[in-house]
């Protein structure tokens, strides 16, 4: 893993565009995997961002890259809460929901598409998708769209045009720690 994979894949959760942003990789020991993202956590929590890998498994990592007190703020939404508590979730605190998002990751089982609100999607896109089973979607771009597709391709050109700045700015030189905006709290 390295910083070059952090900014292709998280650049609008480092810009504080998106609560989060998921991606998996390889790894040959897990202990450096975990260094690794200590080490990131260490630099850029004071930015209000953390990450946290959700998987382990078979020489792949499942990182989530996130900001926390976005997270709260967003698992906080009705129809979000009532999403996730079907699924067996504790909506009223963010780790037991990150705890029981793991969970369900590593028992094998069907994959938890409700990930799609800790990445902040909007829940009636969320929603959308697992009722209909990933079909009938309004428009495709980083989720599958079933509500406001107009909008969502304006948050979809978002990301990529931020992602492209991001990359070009770290193959100048520009370090993580200056391309990751603050946020409010750790």
């Amino acid at each position: 893993m390295s910083e070059e994979v952090i900014v292709k894949y998280c650049s609008p959760t480092l810009a504080g565009l998106k609560t989060g942003s998921l991606f998996s990789c390889s790894y040959d020991s897990r202990n450096e995997v975990i260094g690794f993202l200590k080490g990131l956590n260490l630099s850029l929590g004071c930015k209000g961002i953390r990450f946290l890998p959700l998987r382990l498994k078979n020489k792949k990592a499942l990182i989530y890259a996130f900001r926390p007190s976005r997270l709260f703020s967003e698992l906080k939404n009705e129809e979000a809460q009532k999403l996730l508590s079907e699924r067996g979730y504790r909506t009223d605190n963010c780790g037991r929901c990150l705890a029981r998002l793991m969970k369900r990751l590593g028992n094998g089982g069907e994959f938890p598409h409700e990930i799609g609100l800790f990445l902040g999607y909007p829940v009636e896109d969320v929603k959308g998708f697992i009722e209909n089973k990933a079909a009938c979607a309004k428009c495709v771009g980083c989720w599958k769209v079933y509500g406001d597709a107009e909008k969502a391709q304006k948050q979809f050109e978002r990301y990529k045009k931020c992602t492209r700045i991001y990359q070009r700015q770290y193959e100048i030189g520009k370090p993580l720690s200056r391309l990751t905006v603050a946020g409010h709290g750790g």
